[in-house]
């Protein structure tokens, strides 16, 4: 008899919607958190968007479980009070050579269930006059959430429903145990360890490390990741209310661009970029030398902002499955009874829009785990 049914590594978002949706149909389930306290790492230190599900291949995980998590992330804000905003938003064409692939990611978002209206360069400045446009995309159900809000929710939901969290835990052994798994975990205190029924791999930036731990090659599997740092850099309170809403460029094939973001706060801020890290190592210092950059790429959409108006804000650290240059990777979220791991249920790869598809995974893996 395994101490306990389901063991979640890691406590970002999208494990604490795990531990809430299991927690109630799953006896006991505990959650080991490697830091003093859940979230502090990819889970807030983003943009805090509730996407609509517009960029990613129809079919994907990450297109399903967007537009999935979308409506249920608005269902549960207005259901439990966490601030939201649905704030909207703009994909804004700056050059006429930039439309037809505007054009393009109208079909891919249509595609996929997401509700678009094309608009011309007049309509859209009619919605943001200060900005630059020769047409876009509006975007009606994009938001704005408090990702803390979110996961402060999660965590109670799970407790009350007697989950365990444990908190300066982390993982270090996996090993396979009379049809469940033995888990060994530092704890400040030394070395303790466990048994689980089952194991549900949330470890976000060492997710990889953590199906290593279970004896996958990580590489032959397909589940390496890169680690890639976005920067952000903050607007002056003097510039507040000169957007209303969200405004993005045209995406490229590795990123969705810099853009202007504002918080619940109604702060003002400009981000991210995509800075691959040649080393794993979790430095979010925000390198002022980027300012002038930002501010050229900044300009593309609000064309009076100055280099001195940015200052060196925030940055959060993505974990990727594509390198870079590489093309299109979709989550990793799979039940590796074929390893010879069966109950062992790995998410690797989740980054944007792992915020917005939190509630929705966490029902994917209750659906893996029950079958």
């Amino acid at each position: 008899m395994a101490d306990v049914a389901v063991t979640i590594v890691g406590g970002g978002v999208v494990g604490l919607a795990i531990a809430a949706e299991l927690a109630s149909s799953h006896s006991p389930v505990v959650l080991l958190e490697r830091q003093a306290k859940c979230g502090q790492e990819t889970s807030s230190r983003n943009s805090e968007v509730i996407h609509a599900g517009l960029y990613y291949p129809q079919g994907t995980l990450k297109a399903t479980l967007c537009v999935e998590g979308n409506r249920l992330l608005y269902e549960l804000c207005a259901e439990k009070e966490i601030p939201h905003l649905r704030i909207t938003k703009i994909i804004t064409a700056t050059k006429q050579e930039e439309m037809p692939a505007l054009e393009g990611l109208l079909a891919k978002g249509t595609a996929n269930g997401v509700e678009l209206h094309m608009k011309s360069a007049r309509e859209v400045l009619a919605l943001e006059p200060r900005i630059v446009s020769v047409g876009g995309i509006f975007s009606p159900n994009t938001g704005i959430i408090s990702a803390h809000g979110l996961m402060d929710y999660f965590a109670h939901a799970a407790t009350s429903n007697g989950c365990m969290i444990q908190t300066r835990s982390e993982l270090r052994g996996i090993e396979r145990v009379n049809g469940g798994y033995l888990l060994s975990i530092q704890e400040p205190s030394g070395m303790t360890s466990l048994t689980s029924e089952a194991v549900v791999n949330a470890a976000g930036l060492e997710a990889d490390t953590v199906a290593g731990l279970a004896g996958i090659d990580v590489d032959a599997a397909g589940y390496r990741l890169h680690w890639s740092k976005g920067n952000y850099f903050a607007a002056p309170s003097s510039l507040r209310g000169t957007v209303s809403r969200l405004v993005y460029p045209v995406p490229t094939n590795t990123s969705l661009g810099v853009h202007v973001v504002i918080d619940l706060g109604g702060r003002l801020r400009f981000g991210p970029d995509v800075e691959y890290l040649s080393e794993r190592t979790a430095d979010y210092r925000v390198d002022e030398t980027r300012r002038d950059r930002f501010a050229e790429s900044a300009r593309r959409l609000l064309p009076f902002l100055k280099n001195e108006d940015l200052t060196p804000d925030m940055s959060g650290i993505r974990p990727k499955l594509q390198g870079k240059g590489e093309p299109f990777r979709d989550f990793v979220i799979k039940e590796e009874s074929d390893r010879g791991l069966p109950g062992f249920v790995n998410l690797i790869g989740i980054e944007s829009p792992g915020l917005t598809a939190s509630p929705a995974i966490a029902r994917r893996v209750a659906s893996l785990l029950s079958d």
